[in-house]
């Protein structure tokens, strides 16, 4: 049996959602193997009941005060340690700002490869393939990963949470000599209400359709009704319209909310790649020869500036969402 791990991602104690992707990402891959869910921090306890009622078969618990805040080079030092003695097959990472910092110096120290920003995964004559986007999204490439472990960084939103609970069995380990150079201080997130693209249930985008950036308000205000995150296309991004955290798509942010309603965005490959695993899609354009029609399960054939406000206007009358 093949044992997987899967380096959990948390903030303010409490797991994120990725991290049981993640673990949805690791029973996709191999469903007879042994899914180890790695802890890092201090008092891990509550996270360690959490990650075991998603799915994971064991909990690592690295838990130590050391490691309560964030060291890029402590953290990996405390990985490879564990991992050069347990020495899993493969080990999964997710594609934020702190796996992508922290998968390629463990791969570093344990000396094999890594496969980054991966959005599909499966098996070839036993070595471990994953599809990832390449020239800033305009094509894909089929990779093999090979040496144990496999270290792969798994795009947000690419596979399905685990919702079955696993026999959660905690471990916990007080790692050894640690050499913390580096310590982040605390994140500041954005000044915002408004959720987060990569994790919100209902996204309102704009494209290069909504004409400029000061038409985005509307979108706003439709969001707002609908408590959801507003995001944006790669091409209002690059006219600086939109900041890059709202970008959807293959060189922006994986999404798969309940409800996503594309608002004069034409459809390039890299966005519909992006949001393609969105649970109802809603498409508003004038153009009806739009390639987002194709995915879309609802069209609306006119023009934004006409059907937002109307909307609107009917869920104020609604009196709201």
């Amino acid at each position: 049996m093949s044992d997987i791990w899967v380096l959990a991602e948390a903030r303010d104690g409490e797991l994120k959602r990725v991290t049981y992707e993640l673990i949805g990402a690791a029973r996709a891959l191999d469903a007879e193997a042994a899914v180890t869910v790695v802890l890092l921090g201090s008092g891990l306890a509550g996270m360690a009941e959490a990650a075991g009622a998603h799915g994971a078969d064991r909990v690592l618990a690295l838990d130590d005060p050391r490691l309560a805040a964030y060291s890029p080079d402590g953290w990996a030092s405390a990985l490879a340690e564990q991992a050069r003695a347990a020495t899993p097959d493969v080990i999964l990472a997710p594609a934020t700002f702190r796996g992508r910092d922290l998968a390629p110096r463990l791969a570093a120290k344990l000396g094999v490869g890594l496969a980054s920003d991966v959005t599909e995964l499966g098996r070839s004559d036993g070595a471990v393939t994953a599809l990832r986007p390449i020239y800033a999204g305009k094509a894909l490439a089929r990779v093999r990963v090979a040496g144990k472990p496999a270290i792969l960084t798994v795009r947000p939103n690419s596979f399905p949470a685990a919702d079955t609970a696993g026999a959660g069995r905690l471990e916990t380990v007080v790692p050894g000599e640690l050499t913390a150079l580096a310590v982040s201080s605390g994140i500041e997130a954005a000044a915002s209400e408004r959720p987060d693209v990569a994790e919100a249930d209902i996204i309102v985008s704009g494209g290069r359709g909504m004409g400029g950036p000061e038409h985005f308000a509307m979108l706003e205000e439709l969001a707002d009704l609908l408590r959801a995150a507003v995001g944006a296309s790669r091409a209002v991004v690059d006219a600086g319209w939109r900041p890059h955290g709202d970008q959807v798509g293959q060189t922006g942010k994986t999404v798969s909310p309940s409800l996503y309603i594309a608002c004069g965005i034409s459809g390039a490959v890299q966005h519909l790649a992006g949001m393609k695993t969105s649970k109802v899609i809603v498409a508003i354009n004038k153009d009806s020869e739009a390639p987002i029609f194709g995915l879309a399960d609802y069209g609306i054939v006119g023009d934004v500036f006409d059907v937002v406000p109307a909307l609107i206007d009917a869920l104020r009358a609604r009196g709201g969402s």
